[in-house]
């Protein structure tokens, strides 16, 4: 039999190889690379199509149609409007194909998620589908102009955004920039397994991010489990936490910050100082989405040749976030001084700042000399932000073309969403 010849995604095969025989269910086939099988243990496979000698059908695929509990929206609960983006959360096995499949309607999400549903009417909005890893500015951008659209919507109570786990602080960090006079609560939130799983924190994390969108606080905030346990969660702020493990539960931390608040099924103790909700005219949130992408992250490492810099520069980037070594740091003697190809691209125009590679902590050029002589060559230090919320701070500083250099530099060192503290606390440092 010809190789792939009509078999469709979802068939159960049988792959022939010289030395082996593999059997299951078809999950995604190229005509040139590898054809990935689902095996009868669960896991998936992938075959090196110029091994297989000959491929056929064991079981087609069944036709079915797709069947979802019945619900009704009340018209009597508070609206929160569900902002889907894609990730693990936004997602459930095919149990007859063996692959994925993304929910996108209220009637899917009833099915997994009917607590939230008691609690509020939900109002499913996906702009994209997109792994985070693949999602960039332009995508940030798209989500702020739904986030406010929905705030301004006298309908809405509050806003959840489901999110992949990858790059999610950045996310949460750029609408932290990109919404101005925010007004109701914006909770993003996440699963690192998907809703279909017995082990799933999806659950849990939806339902916490729905009592917070339903609350007072009006913040951007991450939401998701405080401990391995289906116990709280916490509503951790927007620009001072971040993704801290590849795979637990409570994969997010915050960094030189505290929690929001604690929740549990039952209540919402709030943790510390908050902005509160808005109302009446002057509450009305704005989009601020300006953002040059034309800037770079990079992290010094011992012997670093700064060359590394006069690519970007070459490459026209206008702005470069250095994560500096100890209180912040890069080489500074022998050949490979980083001090007078600094000083050398600040004269040219282009914006560099330096945020702590350490996480924990906060920067200090005064402190020895190196420092000084990096501030003086031009470096702004950025206090204790971390380093992605850096990156999307310059970007959204940069992108405004009508700031000059000064007013650049102080809106970087302004503490404009909570990003900066004036001071840390020994439970800090």
């Amino acid at each position: 039999m010809e190789k792939g010849k009509d078999i469709h995604v979802g068939d159960r095969i049988l792959v022939k190889q010289a030395k082996e025989e593999i059997e299951g269910i078809l999950l995604e086939s190229h005509e040139a690379g590898i054809v990935l099988v689902k095996l009868n243990s669960g896991y998936n496979i992938g075959v090196d199509r110029s091994n297989i000698l000959e491929m056929n059908v064991v079981k087609k695929a069944e036709k079915r149609e797709e069947k979802t509990e019945e619900f009704e929206i009340s018209h009597k609960k508070p609206v929160i409007d569900l902002i889907m983006t894609g990730g693990t959360i936004s997602s459930s096995l095919d149990a007859k194909t063996g692959a994925v499949k993304a929910l996108t309607s209220p009637a899917e999400l009833f099915k997994f998620y009917p607590e939230i549903f008691a609690l509020a009417d939900i109002r499913v909005i996906s702009p994209f589908m997109k792994l985070s890893e693949n999602m960039g500015p332009e995508d940030w951008s798209k989500i702020a102009k739904q986030v406010v659209k929905s705030l301004n919507d006298p309908a809405v109570h509050g806003v959840i955004v489901s999110h992949g786990t990858d790059t999610l602080h950045y996310t949460s960090a750029a609408l932290s920039f990109f919404i101005k006079n925010l007004n109701k609560p914006v909770a993003l939130t996440y699963s690192q397994r998907s809703s279909d799983r017995g082990s799933s924190d999806a659950e849990l994390n939806l339902l916490c991010a729905a009592k917070m969108a339903l609350s007072d606080v009006a913040e951007v905030m991450l939401v998701g489990h405080a401990s391995m346990n289906d116990d709280f969660c916490y509503a951790l702020p927007g620009t001072k936490t971040r993704k801290m493990h590849t795979s637990r539960r409570d994969t997010f931390k915050a960094i030189n910050s505290t929690p929001i608040a604690k929740i549990t099924r039952d209540k919402i103790e709030i943790l510390r100082e908050y902005n509160k909700r808005k109302t009446g005219k002057e509450a009305k949130a704005e989009l601020d989405d300006s953002f040059e992408e034309k800037i770079a992250l990079i992290k010094f490492y011992p012997g670093q040749d700064p060359e590394i810099l006069n690519y970007y520069a070459k490459q026209g980037y206008k702005g470069i976030v250095i994560e500096m070594s100890g209180l912040g740091h890069v080489l500074t003697e022998g050949s490979k001084n980083w001090v007078p190809v600094i000083r050398e691209l600040v004269k040219r125009g282009i914006f560099i700042c330096a945020a702590c590679q350490t996480l924990y902590g906060r920067l200090d050029p005064m402190v020895y000399s190196p420092g000084r002589e990096l501030e003086k060559a031009g470096v702004v230090y950025l206090k204790d932000i971390l380093p992605e919320t850096a990156f999307v701070k310059l970007g959204w500083v940069l992108g405004h073309k009508e700031w000059n250099a000064e007013q650049k530099k102080q809106k970087m060192l302004e503490n404009i969403s909570g990003e900066f503290n004036e001071r840390l606390g020994a439970e800090f440092i």
